[in-house]
């Protein structure tokens, strides 16, 4: 799916300031980012990344034995669902209404809303669309019984026999959203089942609070809160009131450790376990590439790529050792790790920066790169910067330019964030 449209430099950010393209145009345009032939700051997508990084994790999925529902927040684009769908998705993954609205939109069948929804006209509007389109599926969180009430309430005036699916939610002290213990999980499970609204169709967590990093004791730690989930489900056994329950957790790094501990138990209980990892696809040279299982030496884990990129001029060198580029945190994700200097490109010439240049700091629209003083950097270079976090670099662009491997221009991508 490609969204069709008008693009220009004067509104969107990236495309050169004299000029006007439809999407088909951009495509055929063979602009090099790596030589200028964009304005700056760029956000790039390796298109070959993308489709390896959707293919391995439909592979992985596939030998493992379980379902997957990316977080469509990832990316927000309509492109990279369809991307995604592709590869072997059972539904995607929404963190509000308005994403779930989005995803319909854009033709998405089954949605899992992982959130608790307290709006009741957004409650209302969702089990009204579902009536009138019985084809779709919407499964959405409860984690106490006063939220149950209030689902019931906002069905109060909504036609039709439909019931909502909802996964009762499992979370953890000091964590996000979800019933702080097995047994306050279980009694929320009944409030659903004395329902004649709402159906029980399984059970859902995030571990991704536990911990972003894969040392020892985080591991341990999700390991302890996922047999908590498995056990809840077992709890359940005979009450869900679906012809396959959902089990659902892995939005995180741990997406191995889910398949791990909750694999066989969802197996055994007829259910089916979906990890909902949505930041594979795009990847990262920081947090996700630190985290992923891979990293971590696990047998048989799927390999990624950092497909996102964003590409920035030096504008200034005020003293010896140090680059201003002309990107910033309007531009680049900071909350978890500053950005990565990897290449100087000058013409056709490039020089790898990963292992002798750093990003010391971020402005609001500028980027601070510190190198040896001897190295060739100059007033007019295109710096190629890798980012941590994919999630808040790409909601602060509408448009990102789709490359090839010699950061040829191929195509584009649009979000709705």
């Amino acid at each position: 799916m490609t969204i069709d449209g008008r693009f220009d430099g004067l509104t969107d950010k990236g495309l050169p300031l004299d000029g006007s393209w439809t999407t088909a145009e951009i495509a055929l345009s063979r602009w090099n980012v790596a030589q200028g032939d964009t304005a700056t700051p760029v956000a790039t997508l390796n298109a070959r990344m993308l489709e390896d990084n959707a293919r391995a994790m439909e592979t992985w999925c596939r030998v493992q034995g379980v379902a997957i529902a990316p977080h469509a927040k990832t990316t927000l684009s309509p492109e990279l669902v369809a991307l995604q769908e592709r590869h072997g998705t059972w539904g995607m993954t929404a963190a509000l209404p308005r994403q779930v609205a989005a995803l319909w939109g854009q033709g998405v069948r089954t949605v899992l809303l992982a959130n608790e929804v307290t709006d009741p006209r957004a409650i209302g509007w969702m089990a009204g669309h579902l009536v009138a389109h019985p084809d779709r599926r919407l499964l959405l969180y409860a984690d106490s019984v006063g939220g149950v009430r209030l689902l019931e309430s906002a069905l109060a005036d909504v036609g039709g026999e439909g019931r909502l699916d909802v996964l009762v939610e499992l979370g953890q002290p000091g964590g996000r959203t979800g019933a702080r213990t097995v047994d306050a999980a279980v009694e929320v499970a009944g409030a659903v089942l004395a329902s004649p609204r709402l159906r029980l169709a399984g059970v859902a967590g995030y571990e991704g609070t536990i911990g972003s990093h894969r040392d020892a004791e985080a591991s341990e730690r999700v390991d302890a809160f996922l047999d908590d989930l498995g056990t809840l489900a077992e709890s359940l056994s005979g009450k869900f009131e679906v012809a396959e329950p959902v089990v659902t957790a892995g939005g995180s790094i741990f997406f191995d450790r889910v398949v791990s501990v909750l694999a066989e138990r969802a197996h055994t209980l007829g259910a089916i376990l979906v990890v909902r990892s949505g930041c594979y696809l795009i990847h990262d040279h920081g947090l996700y590439a630190r985290g992923t299982p891979e990293s971590a030496g696990v047998s048989g884990a799927p390999t990624f790529e950092a497909a996102l990129a964003v590409w920035a001029r030096v504008v200034s060198t005020p003293e010896p050792g140090r680059a201003l580029l002309d990107a910033g945190r309007r531009d680049l994700s900071h909350d978890a790790g500053l950005p990565v200097a990897l290449e100087r490109c000058r013409g056709g010439e490039r020089l790898d920066l990963s292992r002798s240049s750093t990003i010391s700091g971020l402005s609001d629209q500028h980027t601070f790169l510190d190198f040896p003083a001897k190295l060739d950097i100059r007033i007019g270079d295109i710096v190629k910067l890798g980012i941590s976090h994919p999630c808040t670099t790409l909601d602060r662009w509408r448009m990102l330019l789709l490359v090839d491997d010699d950061d040829v221009v191929t195509g584009l991508v649009t979000t709705g964030f």
